[in-house]
C-alpha cells in the first residue's frame, strides 16, 4: 500500500523527483520506481536484484536478520512439526489452512491424479540410460504441454486449478521415473493408498520382484523435505517462473523453466555439493584440516552446507531437518556409511567452534537435506530432482497469484549499456 505522507527524493543534476514509498504487512518499506525512467530517463542498476522487489506478494515473507520464514504468516517450524506436506500445499496455494473436508477432498484430487498419460513412457525412452535425472524432468514437465491440452488456457480459471492439482500430484511420479530410468529398473506406477511421501519413496525403491514397504520414519523425514523446501520467497527459480509466466506461456513451460534455473550448482544443487564435500574430507580424523582450511582465507575452499545467503542467523528450516536427520540416522546408523559419520562429526565441529559461531555459519538446511537422503539410498543426482517436486506448489503459487496480478507485466529488465557508442558500417574491402 501508499502512504501519502512518505516519499523520497532523488536529486540528480539540476532534476529531483519525489517517489512513493510503499508499505507491506512486514518488513522493510520500499521506493516505488515505476515512473522513475519517464520522469528522469534514468534507470536503477542492481544486478542480481538484490535490492528490488519486483512483485507483490502475499504468499511467503523472509527475515533473514531474524532467521524467520512465514508461510501465509505461518512460522514454518510449527508447519512442519504439527502439519504434513498437502495441508502446506493448500495453505499456499489458497491462502489458509484447509478445514478437514477441505483437505480430504484435496488430499482425493492430487492422488487420483498421480498417474502420467501411458505414452509419456516412450518421452522417456527417448534419452539416454546415462542422462541426469534433472535433464529428464525438464523434458518431460516441459511436454506436458504435448499431453494436458485441457489445462493449458492461462485464462481460463478452471483450467489453471486442473494444471496446479496435475502438477502437484505428477511431480513425484516424473521424478521417481526419472531415478529408475538412469538405473536400468522398470518403473513402479503409484498407489492410491499411498501418503504422499510414502507413495514416492515406494516409486523409487520397489521392484517387481519385491515390493518396498515404506518405514514411517523415513516417510515422515520425507514429507518434511517437501514441506521445507516448499516455498521460498523470491529466489532465482521462482523468479524465473514468474519471468516466463509474464509472457503468457502455458503452466507446463513455466515450471520447466524453474526446474532449468533450480539445477545450477549455486540455487538447488547446493546439498549435492554438501555431499561431495563430505567425500572429500573423506574421514573423520581428516576434518581439523578443512576446519582450519575453512577459516582460511587465502584458501579458496569453503565448507558446504554452512551458512545461507538470506539467512544471517540459524535457518529456520535448518533446526526441523536437523531433527529429522537425527531420527534418520538412528534408525539406519551411520556405522557403514563414512559419508554420514564425517557428517555429524563436521557439525559437531563447527557447532562448537567460536569462529563459525561468531560468522554465523551454522548448518543450513541443505547440510541435514543431503544427509537424511544420502542415508535414505538416493544417489546426490536425486537431490535437486528432489528440490524440484518440493518446490513446484511454491512455484505453482506465484504463477497463479501473478496472473490475477492487476500490476502484472511482461517482465523487461534494463541494461547499463557499456558496448561501442553508434558507428557507421564499414564495407569489407574497407576493413
Amino acid at each position: 500500500m501508499t502512504d501519502a505522507s512518505k516519499t523520497a527524493k532523488l536529486t540528480f543534476g539540476d532534476a529531483e523527483i519525489e517517489l512513493p514509498i510503499l508499505s507491506g504487512s512486514t518488513g522493510p518499506d520500499v521506493i516505488d520506481i515505476r515512473k522513475l525512467y519517464a520522469q528522469g530517463k534514468v534507470f536503477t542498476f542492481d544486478p542480481g536484484f538484490t535490492s528490488t522487489a519486483a512483485c507483490e506478494s502475499t504468499i511467503t515473507y523472509i527475515d533473514g536478520d531474524k532467521g524467520e520464514l512465514l508461510h501465509r504468516g505461518y512460522p514454518i517450524d510449527q508447519l512442519a512439526e504439527k502439519s504434513h506436506y498437502l495441508e502446506v500445499c493448500y495453505l499456499l496455494l489458497y491462502g489458509e489452512l484447509p478445514t478437514a473436508a477441505q483437505l480430504e477432498d484435496f488430499e482425493h484430487r492430487v492422488t487420483n491424479h498421480t498417474m502420467l498419460h501411458e505414452q509419456m513412457m516412450n518421452f522417456f525412452r527417448g534419452f539416454r540410460r546415462d542422462a541426469h535425472p534433472m535433464a529428464v524432468m525438464v523434458g518431460v514437465v516441459g511436454a506436458m504441454s504435448a499431453f494436458y491440452h485441457d489445462s493449458t488456457d492461462i485464462n481460463d480459471e478452471w483450467q489453471r486449478e486442473v494444471a496446479s492439482i496435475r502438477l502437484i500430484a505428477k511431480m513425484p511420479t516424473i521424478a521417481a521415473m526419472a531415478y529408475k530410468y538412469t538405473i536400468g529398473q522398470p518403473f513402479v506406477y503409484p498407489r492410491n493408498d499411498l501418503d504422499y511421501a510414502s507413495n514416492f519413496l515406494r516409486m523409487c525403491f520397489a521392484v517387481p520382484a519385491e515390493d518396498y514397504v515404506v518405514d514411517p520414519i523415513l516417510s515422515r523425514a520425507m514429507d518434511r523435505i517437501f514441506t521445507l523446501h516448499a516455498d521460498h520467497e523470491q529466489n532465482a527459480s521462482t523468479s524465473t517462473v514468474r519471468l516466463a509466466s509474464s509472457s503468457g506461456a502455458n503452466p507446463f513451460a513455466c515450471i520447466a523453466a524453474g526446474i532449468a534455473c533450480l539445477w545450477g550448482p549455486a540455487h538447488g544443487g547446493a546439498n549435492q555439493a554438501c555431499l561431495e564435500m563430505l567425500e572429500e574430507i573423506g574421514t573423520v580424523d581428516r576434518i581439523p584440516e578443512y576446519i582450519a582450511r575453512a577459516k582460511d582465507k587465502e584458501d579458496p575452499f569453503r565448507l558446504m552446507g554452512f551458512g545461507h545467503r538470506v539467512y544471517k542467523n540459524f535457518d529456520p528450516r535448518a533446526k526441523v531437518m536437523k531433527q529429522s536427520a537425527d531420527e534418520v540416522l538412528e534408525l539406519l546408523g551411520v556405522e557403514n556409511n563414512p559419508k554420514l559419520q564425517v557428517a555429524k562429526a563436521l557439525e559437531e565441529a563447527a557447532l562448537n567452534d567460536p569462529y563459525f559461531a561468531e560468522k554465523k555459519l551454522f548448518p543450513n538446511v541443505d547440510f541435514y537435506s543431503g544427509i537424511i537422503l544420502e542415508a535414505m539410498g538416493f544417489p546426490t543426482s536425486m537431490f535437486t530432482p528432489i528440490f524440484a517436486l518440493s518446490r513446484t506448489v511454491g512455484w505453482i503459487s506465484q504463477w497463479k497469484e501473478m496472473l490475477v496480478d492487476p500490476t502484472q507485466k511482461i517482465g523487461r529488465p534494463r541494461q547499463l549499456y557499456t558496448g561501442e557508442p553508434f558507428r557507421d558500417y564499414t564495407d569489407v574491402e574497407n576493413r
